[in-house]
C-alpha cells in the first residue's frame, strides 16, 4: 500500500470547525502529504433567475465563489501559519458528489477525507446522500471522520470476508489489513480483524429431523477462525486480536467497534459475491449507518468508478 501523499479534504459549507481538515492534518504530519480542500457549492436560484442575461448569472456565481474562497481562507489562516501548504479548489456544481470524484481521479489523489454529522439525540454519526455516493462509487479509500481524536495506543478494526475462497475478495482483505497496518504504525494503535458467521439455518433444522444443527454451527465458526487466525498470521497479527463471532455482519461489526471503544473501522465496499457483495446494498447501510466511530471504505484493486462509464 502507498502512503497518502495526496489528501482531498471535502469541507463542510456550514460549519466553521473542519473535522476532516484536522484529520488530514494529522495524517499529513505523519506521511509529508500534500492537502487540497475541496468545497463544490450550487444555489438553484441563480440558475433559475430567467431575467438575468447568462453573463448576469456567471458574475454572481463568481461572486458567491470568491465569498466561499475569502471563507476558506480564513479556515486555513491557522494551518497556514504554522507553516502547512494547503491548496484550495471551490467549485460551481449541482452534485457535490461527482465534483468531488473527478477531481480526486484527475488529481490522482490517495484519499477522499469528508467529516459526517452527529445526531445530537442518539450520539450516532450521520451519514449524508454525498457520504454514500462517495463510499459507493469513489475509485479511492473515503475516509469519513467524526468529531474525536485518535487516541495513542487506540484500536482499529478491519471487516474482513472469509466466507469465500474467491481471489477478489482474498485480494481486498489484504488490502484492507495493509492499509489497517500502515495507519497502526504511525499512530501507534492496534489492528483487529472482525469476521461474522452465518447461523444454522431455521427452515433446514426443521425441515431435517436429524440434522444436526450445534455441529453444523461448530464447522461453520471453526472454518471461519482458522480463515481468520491464518490472514492474522500472514499479516502479523496478534491471534487474540481476530474476533470470530456469530451473527449477521451488520450486527457483529457495529457491536465490536463499540466494545473494542475502536477509533476507525476498515471495510471493504465493492465485491460481486457474499459478504462485500452485501456491502454494496442494505447491508453496508446497517452497518456503517451503526457505526460511532471514523470509517474507512476501501475498493478494489481494478474498481472502476461508475462516473467514467457511458
Amino acid at each position: 500500500m502507498k502512503d497518502y501523499q495526496k489528501l482531498l479534504v471535502v469541507i463542510d459549507p456550514t460549519s466553521d470547525r473542519q473535522v476532516a481538515l484536522e484529520r488530514a492534518v494529522e495524517l499529513a504530519a505523519k506521511n509529508h502529504s500534500q492537502i487540497t480542500v475541496f468545497l463544490s457549492i450550487f444555489d438553484f436560484s441563480y440558475e433559475m433567475t430567467s431575467i438575468l442575461s447568462a453573463h448576469e448569472r456567471e458574475a454572481m456565481r463568481k461572486g458567491v465563489i470568491d465569498q466561499r474562497v475569502a471563507w476558506l481562507g480564513d479556515i486555513l489562516t491557522p494551518y497556514v501559519s504554522k507553516g502547512l501548504d494547503i491548496q484550495t479548489q471551490v467549485v460551481w456544481h449541482n452534485r457535490p458528489f461527482e465534483s468531488i470524484i473527478n477531481f480526486a481521479i484527475e488529481g490522482n489523489f490517495d484519499v477522499i477525507i469528508k467529516g459526517t454529522h452527529e445526531h445530537d439525540k442518539l450520539k450516532a454519526v450521520i451519514f449524508t446522500p454525498t457520504d454514500w455516493h462517495l463510499m459507493r462509487k469513489a475509485p479511492v479509500p473515503v475516509l469519513l471522520v467524526k468529531e474525536h481524536d485518535w487516541p495513542v495506543g487506540g484500536k482499529i478494526l478491519c471487516a474482513v470476508n472469509v466466507a469465500t475462497e474467491d481471489p477478489e475478495h482474498q485480494q481486498l482483505n489484504n488490502k484492507i489489513i495493509e492499509h489497517a497496518k500502515a495507519l497502526a504504525e504511525q499512530f501507534n494503535a492496534h489492528v483487529h480483524l472482525v469476521n461474522g458467521y452465518p447461523g444454522t439455518p431455521v427452515n433446514l433444522a426443521i425441515e431435517l429431523p436429524d440434522f444436526d444443527a450445534h455441529s453444523y454451527n461448530e464447522s461453520i465458526r471453526l472454518q471461519h477462525e482458522q480463515r481468520v487466525k491464518y490472514l492474522a498470521q500472514k499479516h502479523g497479527i496478534n491471534a487474540d486480536h481476530c474476533h470470530v463471532k456469530e451473527g449477521l455482519p451488520e450486527d457483529v461489526i457495529p457491536e465490536l467497534a463499540v466494545a473494542l471503544d475502536a477509533e476507525l473501522v476498515i471495510l471493504g465496499t465493492v465485491g460481486r459475491t457474499g459478504f462485500s457483495a452485501a456491502l454494496i446494498g442494505n447491508t453496508a447501510e446497517h452497518v456503517i449507518d451503526s457505526l460511532n466511530c471514523d470509517l474507512l471504505a476501501i475498493k478494489p484493486d481494478g474498481y472502476k468508478s461508475p462516473l467514467l462509464e457511458g
